[in-house]
């Protein structure tokens, strides 16, 4: 089949969450099931400053109205395999107005959307219209057009319009990002009359790009079977329960689990750690290697003079060491982990590695944890994807106690490090992680660690349950082992797309 993938970021090209990541593999799991894959997103500036030049080329110019002007449009195709990561052809979408600015896709310096974010993705869904209508005089019509999140959602409605017009997908990765913006807009975009109704764009007085894509879309699919039942709950819908309520009814929507890319996120081959292993080889001795490697980074990055002397790092390496990454907002659930965090030091002798940034009274807090307990918590605000990775295979467990998450992809990375992850039973946690009851540990079947109540107590307990059964040591290396077993490749996901997008 011909595939039109649209995005708004994609690993390794840009990336600001699990939609990049998502974004960078699936397309090419696709095209190893013998699919004909285009991927196509935004020229941001950040993706073309890194680019060599030999690596494009302009294939198709067109002119699409924006609101009271009308944008030139160049399509510059980069060539399959000339990024390391990405085995399809690239369109970028090259509009400097709206796209030519260096830093966040979304967001300006200052921490908010970008004025204009309404328009420039309004105006990028109209391109992908065009591309999938082959109106850009390249030759090429997809059977199905995959879209993805509010920024591709209007083209979902736009196509829908078309005769005869290719099949649509649309995926929710999280249903937190709605695309709201006012009717002003939908007016300046110039869009057709009757899109405007509740049964269309209009979501409480407002333009909804992400209901654009539900309401129109031939499949509705999210990233896990849990999440694809949560939203369509009051709790998790955001205000969009009633549509979501009428795909699944119309047995259009579906959720489909998220892969992760073992050529990245590999502990046997990973380039980024320093020490690999396997579940059947070196698992034991080379994460107690990688231990050390991340606490003298950490150490490293705070403090100014001279390492701290080798019996410190056999001091840390007997003690458990639980490491989280991710975004520092309440939807992490870091908030909760900064109230249970006290008495786990003050009651154990585990310590804790952060990396990430978010809201900035949670990174303060950290950081003010980090100078208090200097030899038992460390952290790095911002992104790092070389210590993300060490995170992974460095530390005992992980902690990943989200208030919902889609599907996650760090409780997959763990569990394919041989790092046992302490979960939420949410969304894509609960369909991946199997909690380390009695029942579960004698039948073999548990990889990590689940609670069920978004309570401090309830956390507090199962963390403690973990530090426990790390002292345990036989039983400990089994859950490991239990849990690099596990198969979350994208090979199964793909199959699982390239079914629905056969289905009429």
């Amino acid at each position: 089949m011909k595939i039109l993938y649209a995005t708004s970021e994609a690993h390794p090209l840009i990336k600001t969450g699990g939609l990049a990541d998502v974004s960078g593999s699936l397309p090419n799991a696709l095209k190893l099931l013998k699919n004909h894959v285009r991927l196509v997103l935004p020229a941001y500036h950040d993706v073309m400053i890194k680019l060599p030049k030999k690596s494009f080329r302009k294939v198709a110019d067109l002119q699409v109205s924006g609101c009271g002007q009308v944008y030139e449009v160049r399509i510059l195709q980069l060539k399959a395999g000339a990024f390391e990561g990405l085995d399809v052809p690239v369109w970028l979408v090259d509009i400097p107005a709206l796209f030519g600015r260096s830093g966040n896709p979304y967001l300006a310096e200052d921490g908010t959307d970008w004025w204009d974010n309404g328009e420039r993705f309004g105006v990028f869904s109209k391109v992908i219209t065009e591309l999938a209508m082959d109106r850009a005089g390249l030759n090429w019509q997809p059977d199905v057009v995959h879209l993805n999140d509010w920024q591709t959602g209007l083209a979902t409605a736009l196509i829908s319009l078309e005769a005869p017009r290719p099949k649509t997908v649309f995926t929710i990765h999280n249903m937190a990002y709605p695309g709201n913006f006012p009717q002003q807009l939908f007016d300046g975009l110039g869009l057709p009359h009757y899109l405007w109704s509740m049964q269309g764009v209009e979501f409480w007085g407002h333009f909804s790009m992400l209901k654009a894509g539900v309401a129109f879309a031939d499949w509705v699919t999210t990233v896990s079977p849990t999440y694809a039942k949560q939203i369509c709950t009051y709790e998790f819908a955001y205000g969009f329960e009633g549509v979501l309520q009428e795909r699944a009814a119309e047995e259009r929507l579906v959720g489909i689990l998220n892969g992760i890319d073992h050529n990245t996120w590999n502990p046997e081959s990973d380039k980024l750690i320093p020490h690999n292993y396997s579940a059947d080889k070196g698992r034991v001795s080379a994460k107690r290697k990688n231990k050390i490697a991340l606490l003298k980074a950490f150490c490293r990055m705070h403090t100014e003079k001279s390492l701290p002397k080798e019996d410190c790092f056999d001091q840390w390496l007997e003690k458990p060491l639980i490491g989280f990454v991710g975004r520092l907002v309440p939807q992490k659930g870091v908030d909760l982990v900064m109230e249970v965090l006290p008495d786990i030091l003050e009651n154990s002798e585990a310590n804790i590695a952060f990396v990430g940034s978010g809201d900035r009274n949670i990174e303060e807090a950290i950081c003010e944890l980090a100078r208090i307990y200097p030899q038992r918590v460390w952290c790095h605000i911002g992104y790092s994807e070389e210590l993300a990775h060490l995170v992974e295979a460095g530390s005992d467990m992980f902690l990943m106690p989200s208030r919902f998450e889609p599907c996650g992809l760090n409780q997959m990375y763990s569990l394919a490090y041989g790092t046992p992850p302490i979960v939420n039973n949410t969304g894509g946690l609960a369909d991946t992680v199997v909690n380390a009851t009695e029942e579960n540990l004698k039948a073999g079947t548990a990889t990590g660690f689940v609670f069920y109540d978004m309570s401090k107590h309830a956390l507090l307990s199962t963390i403690m349950h973990a530090l426990f059964l790390f002292s345990k040591k036989r039983q400990w290396q089994k859950l490991q082992k239990n849990g690099m077993q596990q198969v979350f490749d994208w090979k199964n996901s793909a199959k699982a797309y390239q079914s629905l997008y056969k289905e009429s």
